[in-house]
């Protein structure tokens, strides 16, 4: 980078710099403004994106604080059950019915995906051609 040297703005008669010295001022303060305003946007990117890491830790413990209150409630109802039946078989028709629970999430997962299904978005994609065909129309 070469230092910028100052040179003395030409002025017209009334004493006022010309035209062309504040084009040639701004010219020269316009780099120094963008590398400035890069250095902003940067900090405050940087300011943001440790609140959001914060924030997604915070999100991580309590999900698995809930992990271990559902497991819990697991372990309560074996318990349950476990009052009128053997222990085994207590731990079994929960083991059971969480199965189910997972393969009918599972299915209905399965067809949320599928209804997404191709992931390329189709609508910008149509949007973009039909621009393509109106340009095309319009060359001169």
């Amino acid at each position: 980078m070469t230092p910028q040297t100052h040179v003395p703005a030409q002025r017209d008669q009334a004493g006022e710099p010309t035209l062309g010295a504040l084009v040639h001022q701004l010219s020269e303060e316009i780099p120094q403004l963008v590398r400035s305003e890069i250095r902003l946007a940067q900090a405050e990117v940087a300011e943001k994106g440790k609140r959001v890491g914060l924030g997604l830790g915070m999100f991580s413990a309590a999900g698995l604080l809930a992990f271990f209150g559902v497991a819990t409630l697991v372990a309560t109802a074996v318990l349950a059950i476990a009052e009128g039946l053997a222990g085994w078989v207590a731990a079994l028709i929960v083991a059971v019915a969480l199965f189910v629970g997972a393969g009918v999430l599972a299915g209905l997962g399965k067809g949320k995906v599928a209804e997404g299904q191709p992931l390329k978005p189709e609508r910008a994609v149509a949007g973009v051609q039909e621009d393509v065909a109106v340009l095309k129309e319009v060359k001169p």
